[in-house]
């Protein structure tokens, strides 16, 4: 006999619809789901965290308490990402623990914990905790492809895993790629080296191979198969609990599962499904085995489609695909999970906008310094130079990373309550391990992008205001729908407009009452004229979120100096100095959002 582990209400709208599915409509049907008998389902984590505070205005923390009691028959479980725990960096071993603390106590029965680079030094400190809190450990090694991720190498670290005290252990296959050949000698190789714990396989349909893999993990002794509901698993999530389940009825492995409630869970979801239409993107929706070669998983695949829309640069998804496995070999080899994904993702999107490696974000940087962990393979002196610099040797770290890290949860617990933000403790994690968005968020600061009982009807417009005489300054930044799409405009003068990332010449032709103002830098000219030298604008390279101002008017500043540290693809990166020279004015604030090419300062020469 073969149990799955349904995924549905964390990975399958993680890979097909950005994360957005909401908690009232997961809710209704957990009833029926929680008389399937599935070995445990997969509820929390994972992106959901950060969805919920930064989307879909929902408490974390709130949602984990209403499945896990709606839910009493199944264990729940969720993703953690080691020391990331569910986010995108190291956080200190106090945040660490009270995050699995609060989580067990709100309801998570079961811990699958990772580390994007398969690190064991950092999921020793959350296995241990959890293991202490009497949650089901679950130990999880990403899968990926590359000359050192061998066969031999799973089995020994699985090994260790088992030594370490996990209650079962998982092959986080997140792009879809294993082999059945390679599925076989894995989960082959572990049974035959002794492993007596239970082995989980996770895969997603990306590559159109992995019900085969599925089958011959059967013939190795698989344990668990991770699986979604057909109506949220698109081609990028995982493979269909109803299939999976018709495929080993009367074999061996038959589940025992209720085919007649299967599919009454089905139809609930065929209706959701409906409701999120807007967040469907064909690339999610189709089989594709080119993931053997860019492994970009499903639901980096689903947020990498997203965030190039927003950037203006959805032309350059191909593009972006043939870089990914460029510089992840250039990186050696991490597989590409949170948040080795994101930092692979967003420097890949970088060498496409700007020139390779002529931006690079202080995310890549501080994987170049081991504060992810130790990368898998080699790394050349050259790369490390390039991004580093020619000191780079005084950089890097061998030891564990967040080892280095000082304890915050007091500290970030004081801050709150400063602030008169401390409802519960839970607050505390939130706000530590998402600072600036956590913030607005526990001020009810967060607009969510729809309600449920919105997302069937088109985004309702904002009232006209009455047309008043007013000024067009430059750049100028909008949507415009043609033939029924959407366009990325920027107007940089009135004899350029860029469309989607093309620039073409224009002549603009104004309204009435409708007239250009001076530009940004006649106007500070004639505001300024005892100030001397010339005058230089610094611009969001990218539309993002300004996390950090790194300068004051006044500063000098020498080329290449960060004045600015702006979050866009959830990665940070540093807006910097284009000359030497001193700052003049500062024209963003911490917190405020901006586009690509808005004005974040002027300095002077």
């Amino acid at each position: 006999m073969v149990q799955l582990h349904d995924q549905t209400l964390r990975d399958a709208h993680q890979s097909v619809l950005a994360t957005r599915l909401r908690t009232e409509d997961m809710l209704p049907i957990c009833d029926k789901m929680d008389q399937v008998g599935f070995d445990s389902m997969e509820i929390w984590g994972g992106a959901t965290f950060d969805a919920c505070i930064r989307y879909l205005d929902e408490d974390p923390w709130e949602r984990l308490n209403k499945l896990s009691d709606a839910l009493p028959k199944t264990r729940v479980q969720m993703l953690e990402r080691a020391m990331n725990i569910v986010a995108y960096k190291n956080y200190p071993d106090d945040i660490v623990k009270n995050f699995i603390h609060y989580a067990y106590k709100n309801g998570c029965d079961s811990f699958r914990i990772f580390d994007a680079l398969n690190d064991l030094r950092n999921m020793k400190v959350p296995i241990e905790k959890a293991n202490e809190e009497g949650a089901h450990v679950q130990g999880s090694l990403c899968y990926t492809i590359s000359p050192i991720h061998t066969v031999e190498k799973y089995v020994e670290k699985f090994k260790k895993l088992e030594s370490m005290g996990c209650d079962s252990l998982c092959i986080k296959d997140m792009a879809g790629m294993i082999s059945p050949t390679r599925a076989y000698g894995i989960i082959k190789g572990c049974k035959d080296a002794g492993i007596d714990i239970p082995i989980d396989l996770h895969s997603h349909k990306t590559s159109g191979m992995t019900g085969m893999a599925y089958m011959k993990a059967c013939e190795a002794g698989v344990d668990v198969l991770d699986t979604s509901f057909s109506s949220l698993t698109g081609a990028t999530g995982q493979p269909e609990t109803e299939g999976v389940t018709a495929a080993l009825k009367d074999t061996e492995y038959d589940t025992g599962y209720d085919m007649d409630l299967l599919m009454d869970i089905k139809d609930y979801f065929d209706e959701i499904w409906k409701k999120y239409r807007h967040l469907h993107r064909d690339q999610a929706l189709k089989v594709d085995p080119s993931v053997t070669v860019h492994q970009i998983p499903g639901g980096m695949l689903s947020n990498l489609v997203s965030q190039l829309e927003k950037q203006g640069a959805a032309d350059k998804y191909d593009e972006v695909l043939e870089e990914v496995p460029k510089v992840r070999e250039e990186f050696g080899h991490p597989p590409l999970v949170t948040p080795s994904s994101q930092v692979v993702g967003v420097q890949a999107v970088m060498n496409v906008k700007f020139g390779r490696y002529e931006k690079i974000t202080n995310d890549t940087k501080d994987y170049f310094r081991g504060m992810y962990g130790r990368p898998p393979g080699e790394i050349s002196e050259e790369m490390y130079e390039k991004i580093l610099g020619p000191d780079w040797e005084d950089e890097v770290i061998d030891e564990r990373p967040a080892s280095l890290l000082e304890p915050q949860f007091k500290k970030k617990r004081d801050e709150l309550e400063d602030i008169g933000l401390l409802n519960k403790p839970e607050d505390v994690l939130t706000y530590t391990i998402y600072p600036d968005i956590g913030l607005k968020f526990l001020k009810g600061e967060v607009e969510a992008e729809f309600t449920s009982d919105e997302l069937p009807l088109e985004k309702p417009e904002e009232k006209k205001e009455k047309k008043a005489a007013r000024q067009i300054s430059y750049p100028w930044k909008g949507k415009v729908k043609i033939d029924g799409e959407d366009y990325e405009v920027v107007m940089k003068s009135e004899e350029k407009v860029r469309v989607n990332g093309k620039t073409y010449d224009v002549s603009v032709l104004f309204p009435e009452g409708e007239q250009p103002a001076p530009s940004k830098g006649e106007t500070k000219q004639q505001q300024s004229k005892d100030m001397s030298g010339e005058e230089i604008e610094v611009h969001s390279p990218m539309l993002g979120t300004i996390l950090e101002l790194k300068v004051r008017p006044g500063d000098r500043v020498n080329k290449g100096e960060p004045v600015a540290i702006l979050e866009a693809m959830k990665m940070e990166n540093d807006v910097s100095a284009p000359s030497d020279g001193k700052i003049k004015d500062i024209h963003v604030k911490k917190g405020q959002d901006v586009e690509e090419d808005d004005l974040i300062a002027t300095m002077v020469r």
